[in-house]
């Protein structure tokens, strides 16, 4: 394993997938037990992809977490998309996480109600409870929940907000195997933004795959602007980026 530090963000490159999903499942495993030794309850926000399988898995299978302490969140989702398609992200996490274990509540965006409204009730969810972890990945475009470059905003004042998804973004889900073809990917979706996410206090970014080491690549080392929205992480206190070999290729130190 390499271990190093890019101004405030730890990268950590694990030799395969296997081992980057389960260490940062433990180390996620271990920030809730801490913070829970001095806090009541705990607010967590889950990202919803394959990248995530490996950690979610982990999650899942570790009786000694406390979920029935914790309201689950989760930072996107399709617009329009039916609420029972298995490409919907809050679908996606019912399956791998939260109908697995007993969490306090899991708050979701409602694909099928009118936009503007869940823009109103989501943030207002997010505003009354304080983000405590964030478990996320990183797009092969850069992004982090859907804030592609072109909508991404380091200073958005808004929590939430309706975007439209460009085409690398998009097409990331057919190379992920979620729909069969460009046409089949909705155009729009709702999305935390990138200050609702960087206000979380602890941050754990899982991003295997060769598909991706040019995100990994230009977060690590890019400018820290929106043409890579994923650089934010390296202005956190305590986030951590966790690789496998193929997608830290191109940061090896």
């Amino acid at each position: 394993m390499q271990n190093f530090k890019k101004d405030k963000l730890t990268v950590k490159i694990f030799d395969t997938r296997a081992e980057m999903g389960a260490n940062a499942g433990k180390e996620i495993s271990d920030c809730i037990k801490t913070l829970l030794s001095v806090k009541d309850e705990l607010n967590m926000i889950f990202a919803a992809a394959p990248s995530q399988n490996e950690v979610l898995e982990y999650l899942a299978n570790d009786k000694t977490i406390p979920w029935e302490k914790i309201n689950a969140f989760h930072m996107d989702e399709y617009v329009g998309i039916d609420k029972t398609a298995p490409q919907g992200f809050a679908m996606f996490l019912k399956n791998a996480l939260f109908d697995k274990v007993p969490f306090k509540t899991v708050n979701t965006l409602d694909s099928t109600a009118d936009p503007d409204e869940e823009v109103k009730r989501y943030s207002k969810l997010l505003k009354e409870n304080r983000v405590d972890i964030v478990c996320m990945g990183i797009g092969e475009n850069g992004h982090i929940a859907f804030n592609d470059p072109h909508v991404a905003d380091f200073n958005d004042e808004n929590l939430v907000k309706k975007v439209d998804l460009d085409d690398v973004c998009r097409m990331q889900q057919v190379h992920d195997g979620c729909f069969a073809t460009l046409d089949d990917v909705p155009k729009y979706a709702l999305t935390l933004t990138v200050p609702a996410l960087a206000a979380g206090r602890y941050h754990f970014c899982v991003v295997p795959a060769a598909t991706k080491s040019n995100a990994v690549k230009n977060t690590v080392y890019g400018d820290i602007n929106e043409k890579c929205p994923a650089t934010i992480l390296r202005t956190l206190d305590n986030a951590i980026l966790y690789c496998d070999n193929d997608s830290g290729a191109l940061i090896k130190e």
